[in-house]
This record gives C-alpha cells, structure tokens and sequence, in this order.
C-alpha cells in the first residue's frame, strides 16, 4: 500500500506504478519512449501527483513535465529533476526516482505550511536516454538553453521528430524556446547504477563530477563474397575484421588500469547470410573517463590500432564521433551541503564520480548543480531487475531534504 505522508517507501511504490501499462510503450516489461503515448499517460500521472504535493504544473515546449511550488520570495527556482523516460526493457528507477524524491521534499513542506525563501521546481525530462530519437538528453540542453538546434530525425519507424512533438501540440521551433529563465540551484537523486555504493555498504554517495564521455561510429568495408568458395588467404571479411578490433578497444582500456572503460554496444554485419562473407560491419565505440586528457589519449591509441588492423587486412575503416561530452564536475559549494545534510542524517559523505551520463551534466550554463546517487542493488540498471530499497529512498529524502533547508539558511 502506498502511504499517503511523504517518504522514500511511497516514492518507490510509484515508480513501481509507472513500470507498468499504460505507462510502457512494450507489453511485458518497460520501455517508455519520448513523446510517445506512454510518456503522456506519465506526465498526466505525475502532474496529479505534484498537485496533490500542493505544486502547480505546466508542459514546455520541449515536453518537460515542470511543477512549481512557491517560495517566500520571487527569486530563481532550486530545481528537482530528473528524466521520465527510459531504455527498451528497463528497470522503473533510472530516472522516474529522482522526480518522486522531488515530489516528495515539497509534499513534505506542503504538509508543514512552509515556504522556502526561493521556489522549488520538479522538472520530469521527457528524453535523457535517446532511446527513441538519435540525440540524448535533448531536453535538459534545451532547458538550459544550450540547444542552438535540432536535426531532421526519424524514429526506427519512420515518425518524424517534428510530427512526433505536432502530436503534443508543439513544435521544433517551440523546443528551442523552452530555455529556462534562470535558477539558483539544480539536484538531481539518481540510482548509482553501479556497485560501488552495495560494495561498501552504503545508501548513498555524493557526485563529485560525470565522466567525459565519446561516442563513435565505426564502419569496416570489405568484400562480400561466397563463403564456399573464397579461400582464406584471399578473403577481405570485415567481420573477422571488426572482431580483431573489438579485442584492441578492450584490451586498450584493460591495461589503462584506471576508471577508464570502453564499450562496444552495438553491431551490425552485412549482408547477414549465413553462407556469405560478411562485406560490411558497423559497430559503436563508447569511451569514458572521470580525466577528459585519458579518455582522449585512450581514444588516439584505439583509432590508431584499429587503422592498423584494418591497413593490414586490406579494409577500408571509416570513423564519426556521434558525441562527444566534456567532464561535468559538480559545484563544490552545492556539494559542501551535501556534505553537511549526510552528516545530519548519519551518512559518511562518500564521494564518487558518476560513469554515466546524466542531465545534470547539461545543467551548468543555467545553475550550479549537484547529484546525489543512491544504492541499487547489485549495481544493476537498464534491466528489469534494478531494484531500490525503501529505506535508501527514505535515507535520500531526508538528505535532499536536508539540503534544501541549508540552501534556505544560505538564502534566508
């Protein structure tokens, strides 16, 4: 049962809630796409939600979920956030809990008649994943102001992003309006997505900074040809190629023996028949490092090797950098709050640097900004089987809590 006071156990219960239809996009499990029929029902969810909580809300043009509570003052907002949407066949925290701890802090404050000496906004970004679109975390750039433009983009089904938003009586032109005003802080409550925290038997762990992040676009060119009757030693197969490489990337990150990591998540042969030698192969590569200077000399290394590789098996290798994201620190001011909130609810202020990427990484030309991870088990995230303990999700409301009262003593 989901309890009607404000706390951590009634926050996971409604993430619960939104793992299931009509909040989903698939049958059997999660995924809720950007401007699909799924992410609507949640937005109107969600807004019941923070009204009950004593906001008022409203949908950008971006199609971000904002509520707002009143402060004593008219000054800039602190800002709550986190994304709605998520992966295909995903787990219900990544996300959606940082926008129930928001509903949360101000339910609570609702309940005690108070006002802070700022307002308080819970914002649910309506694309952080890039799951349906090819572009990440498109609405928190464009909630910064960062966004100068959109590409033409399609979905895997053809649905144009422009009539995908028309949909949602919005426009491309609409989303590159939505900048916010200003704000005087940002806090994003986010799974770990990592063991670290279980490890070392933690509820919760304060971000020092989000890795710098590359992502490239590998293409290996060879010839297709018969796979009876193209010998060995004469066979230019782009596959055995791109294998030969995959190895490289792996081992290049392996002997850096640091927070480096290296990834490739996604492959494709062609022509994909069992009785021919693959001609063409297109992988990606994820590179990311807590040191923007190591990640890009991992990434010299790795396209030098792989040049090497494909120079020698007489194939052609083409590569595009898809993204790239500088190293994110958080404000060291926000964080020292942190520091002070896990001390009076007795948390040790473990500090860590967050591999994945988050909104709040885009969130810097607005306002400072800070995160706060919480424990899930295992380290799983992306998957059915993320899971969060009520009593974590209680530990993070009285920390966000918490910071927002010393954010008012600051502001008072």
């Amino acid at each position: 049962m989901v309890r009607t006071t404000p706390s951590g156990a009634r926050a996971v219960a409604r993430c619960l809630e939104l793992g299931r239809a009509p909040y989903s996009d698939m049958e059997g499990g999660l995924y809720r796409g950007y401007l699909t029929p799924a992410h609507r029902a949640a937005i109107d969810r969600m807004a019941q939600w923070m009204r009950a909580a004593g906001m008022t809300t409203r949908v950008d043009g971006a199609v971000n979920l904002i509520g707002r509570y009143d402060g004593s003052t008219d000054a800039p907002p602190l800002i709550l956030a986190s994304h709605i949407d998520s992966v295909r066949n995903a787990g219900v925290y990544d996300g959606p809990l940082g926008i129930m701890l928001g509903i949360e802090c101000v339910a609570r404050l609702a309940a005690e008649g108070r006002r802070m000496p700022f307002p308080i906004e819970v914002i649910a970004f309506g694309d952080e994943e890039g799951s349906r679109f090819p572009v990440s975390m498109l609405t928190s750039k464009t909630l910064a102001g960062s966004l100068t433009g959109i590409p033409e983009m399609a979905d895997a089904d053809g649905t144009r992003f422009a009539d995908a938003l028309a949909a949602f009586d919005t426009s491309p032109e609409q989303v590159l309006a939505a900048a916010h005003s200003g704000a005087l802080a940002y806090l994003e409550a986010h799974i770990e997505q990592g063991p670290a925290l279980q490890a070392e038997g933690l509820a919760l762990g304060i971000v020092t900074g989000i890795a710098a992040q590359l992502r490239l676009q590998a293409t290996v060119i060879g010839m297709a040809g018969h796979a009876g009757t193209s010998s060995m030693d004469l066979r230019r197969d782009a596959l055995a190629g791109a294998a030969e490489m995959m190895v490289a990337i792996e081992r290049t990150a392996r002997d850096d023996a640091s927070d480096l990591v290296a990834t490739v998540g996604c492959l494709e042969a062609f022509p994909g028949a069992t009785n021919v030698i693959p001609g063409e192969v297109r992988f990606t590569i994820d590179l990311r490092s807590g040191d923007a200077g190591r990640r890009d000399r991992a990434s010299a290394a790795i396209l030098h090797e792989i040049a090497a590789i494909a120079a020698r098996r007489q194939l052609d290798l083409r590569v595009e950098t898809v993204q790239d994201f500088p190293a994110s620190p958080c404000d060291a001011g926000l964080m020292a709050l942190l520091d002070d909130a896990m001390a009076a609810a007795g948390h040790p202020a473990r500090h860590l640097v967050s591999g994945a990427g988050h909104d709040a990484m885009n969130m810097a030309p607005l306002c400072p900004a800070a995160m706060l991870f919480i424990r899930c088990r295992d380290g799983i995230s992306h998957n059915p089987a993320e899971h969060v303990e009520p009593d974590d999700a209680e530990a993070a409301l009285a920390v966000m809590s918490g910071f927002i009262e010393k954010l008012g003593e600051l502001h008072a």
